[in-house]
């Protein structure tokens, strides 16, 4: 079970920073993106840069016959029911499936309809890519955590861990990916979400004052919510992150108020949607994530007008 061919599924920032490095280091051809008629002629003559130097990727349509051996989901998660409908040419018997959509959802529609064993669990930590326009920028590509559903071995992750070996790509096998998401999901609920509705930035949050008290109070709920579905989260996952919220560049803002002020949807489905659904499953309130959700939803239909 070898990978050499890729086929990716989205044209935003991470896919792109993967898709050159990728690209950099395999015979033309490849790395593949998939993509829809439009998305195609975007990009077709788009100067797309990494760094500075050109990225020569290669576009293909939905429908291409051929399976990838290795399948890179990164667009938004809106996107990914359509996406599901129309992949289903890239993936074969042996083909390996990644997700770097946020939130834990998108793994089980993914396992639901391809196969629970090939859909492999990623986070992306650590990594200050930036993007204007089509020039993509970086200093630290971070490390993507990879996993298995139940923390067991498989041919699949044998594959993609080899693959990557190979590739000189920086990776760490988790443990646990399912905490590990969850861990994300904390952090996402509480900073994305707070940023975006007080529309402020990093340092709104950083400092004392209501952003950061609801930002505290949504990673609260969540966590709570995580414990009730048995993963090991809890205080230390929230003052973990608060650490990091503070070295962040305050003048930064989260992706869903940049989602906001371009008429975009935003993934608040994935956060507090995920949280509200599951605290009435375990009969958990969720105030803060109910405030949060329904200001977003407010504010996604004003800025759409």
């Amino acid at each position: 079970m070898d990978i050499r061919k890729i086929s990716i599924v989205g044209t935003g920032t991470l896919g792109f920073m993967y898709g050159q490095f990728l690209n950099s280091r395999l015979p033309e051809g490849s790395v593949r993106f998939v993509a829809g008629e439009s998305v195609i002629e975007t990009y077709k003559n788009a100067d797309i840069t990494c760094n500075g130097e050109p990225c020569r990727f290669t576009f293909i349509p939905f429908g291409t016959v051929g399976p990838a051996d290795l399948v890179i989901f990164a667009m938004r998660f809106c996107e990914l029911d359509n996406v599901i409908r129309r992949i289903g040419s890239q993936v074969g018997k042996n083909t390996v499936i990644l997700s770097f959509i946020n939130g834990i959802t998108s793994q089980d529609l993914l396992s639901r309809a391809f196969g629970n064993g090939r859909v492999l669990l990623c986070t992306v930590q650590g990594t200050d890519v930036s993007r204007s326009g089509s020039q993509i920028r970086y200093n630290n590509m971070g490390v993507m955590n990879i996993g298995t559903n139940d923390g067991l071995p498989s041919d699949f992750m044998r594959a993609l861990t080899a693959f990557f070996d190979s590739m000189e790509f920086p990776y760490r096998c988790h443990p646990d990916m399912k905490k590990n998401l969850w861990e994300r999901l904390v952090f996402n609920t509480g900073i994305c979400q707070a940023v975006a509705v007080y529309e402020t930035d990093f340092d709104g949050v950083k400092r004392e004052g209501e952003p950061r008290q609801i930002m505290i109070s949504a990673m609260k709920e969540a966590v709570q919510v995580g414990q009730a579905e048995g993963v090991p989260v809890n205080d230390q996952t929230i003052t973990d992150w608060l650490t990091l919220i503070n070295g962040l560049d305050g003048i930064g803002i989260s992706s869903m108020r940049r989602d906001l002020r371009a008429g975009r949807p935003t993934e608040v489905e994935l956060f507090s949607g995920t949280i509200r659904a599951l605290g009435q499953k375990h009969g958990i309130p969720t105030p803060t994530n109910d405030f949060l959700y329904e200001r977003i939803k407010e504010m996604e239909l004003r800025e759409g007008e």
